[in-house]
């Protein structure tokens, strides 16, 4: 497996005080913004090139969080904050059986199609695994990435009650839906304030639009 490079922030990193703030200081807040996507192009893509929706969606997104420094945010071993040149996508196995789900992680790849065989290689071997954590080895450098397939939602905030917020991304999406041609979803985006202002949560969704647009 590749191993990803950590990258400290600068000394005259812009945000450093912003940071501290939301890891240090009263306020440990969190970010979840829900936006709905247009998947048009990219679902008739998906059906044209006969992919699976929820490997292509997660791997396409996984490249766009790879892009985005301060979605890759993390702290070294001695506290110093920086980033990670990619994270690794965690995602959920629904088990229809008894309602249950397991978490498992596929590596990174910055080709789309080793990304997406990843995806659905560790899918299909993990599948019918009970548990929380089926698939060991899960490296630091990682984000989670789920669907609520059965609802198309408004908004969606997962709350950490443990203290400071987690530094990786939370990303959930809701079921497409068709209205006048056009098929979108609800996407949320949570992740600690610590890394991400409003301004990076508005580059995400329009990067990711944007990717969307063309794949």
């Amino acid at each position: 497996m590749k191993q990803a490079t950590f990258t400290p922030f600068p000394a005259d990193w812009a945000r450093s005080s912003h940071f501290q703030y939301y890891t240090k200081g009263f306020v440990k807040s969190v970010n979840s913004m829900t936006v709905r996507i247009d998947v048009t192009h990219f679902l008739a893509e998906v059906k044209r090139r006969n992919l699976k929706f929820f490997p292509a969606f997660a791997a396409l997104t996984g490249q766009v969080v790879a892009s985005i420094p301060e979605m890759c945010t993390a702290v070294d071993e001695n506290g110093t904050p920086g980033y990670y040149s990619y994270l690794n996508p965690n995602f959920t196995i629904f088990h229809e059986d008894d309602k249950t789900f397991s978490d498992v992680w596929s590596e990174y790849d910055a080709d789309f199609d080793t990304f997406y065989r990843n995806l659905v290689a560790d899918a299909e071997q993990y599948h019918d695994k009970k548990g929380i954590k089926v698939k060991e080895g899960q490296p630091a450098n990682f984000f989670c990435i789920s669907c609520v397939p059965w609802l198309d939602y408004t908004a969606y905030c997962p709350v950490n009650y443990g203290g400071a917020p987690n530094l990786f991304p939370l990303l959930t999406f809701g079921k497409y839906t068709e209205a006048d041609g056009a098929f979108t979803l609800p996407l949320t985006l949570t992740i600690s304030h610590a890394c991400m202002d409003g301004y990076h949560l508005s580059l995400f969704f329009h990067t990711l639009q944007q990717q969307l647009n063309c794949f």
